[in-house]
């Protein structure tokens, strides 16, 4: 363990405290004045970033041991279409309840419930607003997730019409169908922990999931083939919700000293908030649907290869997005106290480190595509050819990260001040269009090729209308500015994937050309972005400079 100095130095800047003790993980930051939430210092939110980012990158990695195990039991053939025709509904759960929809609507929401406790309301606004939205919204789930069991042959038939085994995919729909009571209490507890500014037990939600899921493939694999896999998705689901609750029940106990105790009245969520942030939620998702749609038409495999593929490449864009996931109840609670100015900032920041990181893995994707699929994929049932179609799919889907992180930075500061906007469902709305049009289009003459396109097009579009949007719709963020700044990490990932390209072709095995070709890209990548002054690169060469003079001052100590 390494050693920590006696002497702290305070938020504030001020003069070291003697004694005090050096601060541990996120959790453990001192309090905030209202005697409940850790100060959003800027030591912290690294923390609680990286914290996030270790066990968000832990499920992702543990999601890939998923596919991994998918692919190499059951191949890519019907079979894994018929199961991922079902797997739409825990990606439309995760979505609408524990990634975008109701996390926009919960963690305002909880935000303001905080700052009037801290403000010495009587009474205690926190669970007020749990007496009021929690069980109305478990009786929700439960009616809708009852509903998808019972229509499932239905929902098999409008989401992929030309499956050749309906009913194993209906099989399956019953057994994901349980997720959305799951995802949906899992969701409810990750919003009101990220609002108090605890995000370990959030972070950690994929691991037990994808643990849930690896677990039935291989123990239910042999005899109920792959309707294990959709057994697994019901076991992770409840335990996401197990891994949070401990944390809640903490949380929700705590008594602030001194408060009178006087009991409010229970406080719903507000329903064109709630409306807005789900049909939005709805509109996002809704592009599996269209591809899934367009593909079923196509030979078997062809959903296989996209879902592979779109699940390798967003990897870059959830690591992006993992910076306003911390930032979000920052953002969120500065609106509910007035500072729109820290607001602000505070999104422009997260737009330009988050554009550098996926623009970095935009690159890696493209240049070394044949050999992650290779390594991840290709054993047991899943053939070169199986790699090559999809290495192609995932370097054409990568056009399009960038539009998915700014769109999922973005339509944060529309949803944080915790009231309905319905502009952001517009924006959404449109890219679906563009998304239907181009793959109605293409799909014949380019097939999953076409289907990958119209996706980067349609987020592609959706992005420069919520940015275009800002101002007195959201956050007032200044475009032309941030609009400068995201060219320089552009051209500089331009620059690094056709060097990596070259680099990785040099190498014949998978690994080495790997090595190669990511070494060269990060190493292209940041020499461009420092001389094109890239602010999230600066800053970050800049961080990792200032903790390098503090090694041998550690070491000493």
């Amino acid at each position: 363990m390494r050693p920590t100095s006696s002497r702290v130095p305070p938020a504030d800047g001020g003069p070291a405290v003697p004694g005090a003790r050096s601060a541990g993980p996120a959790e453990r930051t001192p309090p905030h004045e209202d005697g409940e939430l850790p100060a959003a210092s800027g030591g912290f939110l690294a923390r609680a970033a990286l914290l996030t980012a270790v066990l968000s990158v832990a499920g992702s990695l543990l999601g890939l041991v998923r596919d991994q195990a998918l692919a190499r039991l059951f191949g890519a053939g019907s079979d894994t279409d018929s199961f991922l025709v079902a797997w739409t509904v825990p990606e439309f759960a995760a979505t609408l309840l524990i990634e975008d929809g109701l996390a926009f609507a919960l963690i305002p929401a909880f935000s303001m419930a905080l700052a009037r406790r801290s403000q010495g309301v009587p009474g205690d606004p926190v669970r007020a607003l749990v007496a009021g939205t929690l069980p109305r919204l478990s009786l929700a789930f439960t009616a809708v997730g009852a509903l998808c069991v019972g229509i499932a042959p239905r929902l098999v038939g409008a989401l992929a019409p030309g499956l050749p085994d309906p009913a194993l995919a209906v099989d399956c729909t019953r057994l994901t169908a349980t997720c959305v009571v799951s995802f949906g209490l899992a969701g409810y507890c990750s919003a009101a922990l990220r609002a108090h500014r605890r995000f370990v037990a959030p972070a950690s939600i994929y691991v037990a999931y994808n643990v849930g899921i690896v677990t039935g493939m291989f123990v239910l694999g042999g005899r109920w083939g792959v309707r294990s896999a959709a057994a697994g998705v019901a076991a992770g689901g409840f335990l996401m919700v197990l891994v949070q609750l401990p944390s809640l029940l903490r949380q929700l106990r705590r008594r602030t000293t001194g408060r009178e105790a006087v009991a409010e009245e229970p406080r719903p969520l507000d329903t064109a908030l709630l409306v807005t942030v789900l049909l939005f939620a709805l509109c996002r998702q809704s592009q599996v649907l269209i591809e899934r749609f367009l593909a079923s038409n196509l030979p078997a495999g062809a959903i296989s290869h996209l879902n592979y593929a779109q699940k390798v490449a967003q990897m870059p864009m959830i690591l992006s997005v993992m910076v306003c996931t911390v930032t979000f109840p920052v953002v969120a609670r500065a609106l509910a106290e007035g500072d729109t100015e820290r607001a602000r900032s505070r999104v422009e920041r997260d737009l330009s480190l988050a554009a550098c990181i996926v623009l970095l893995g935009t690159a890696a994707v493209v240049a070394c595509a044949p050999q992650i699929i290779e390594l991840l994929f290709q054993r047991g049932a899943f053939t070169a050819r199986d790699t090559a179609a999809t290495a192609g799919v995932m370097r054409v889907y990568a056009l399009g990260l960038l539009g998915q992180t700014l769109t999922g930075v973005l339509v944060r500061s529309y949803f944080s001040g915790g009231r309905g906007r319905w502009y952001p469902v517009g924006a959404m709305a449109s890219g679906i269009v563009v998304t239907s049009c181009a793959g109605a289009l293409t799909v014949g003459r380019w097939g999953v090729y076409g289907i990958a396109a119209a996706n980067a097009t349609g987020i592609t579009v959706t992005a420069l209308v919520l940015l275009a949007g800002t101002g007195p719709r959201s956050v007032p963020i200044r475009v032309r500015g941030v609009l400068l700044e995201l060219g320089r990490p552009a051209a500089a990932a331009l620059g690094a994937a056709l060097a990596g390209v070259l680099a990785a072709e040099r190498y014949p095995g998978p690994l080495s050309g790997l090595l190669a070709g990511g070494l060269t890209v990060t190493a292209v990548f940041l020499l461009l972005g420092r001389a094109l002054g890239a602010q999230g690169v600066v800053r970050a060469l800049r961080s990792v400079r200032s903790a390098t003079r503090r090694l041998p001052y550690v070491r000493s100590r």
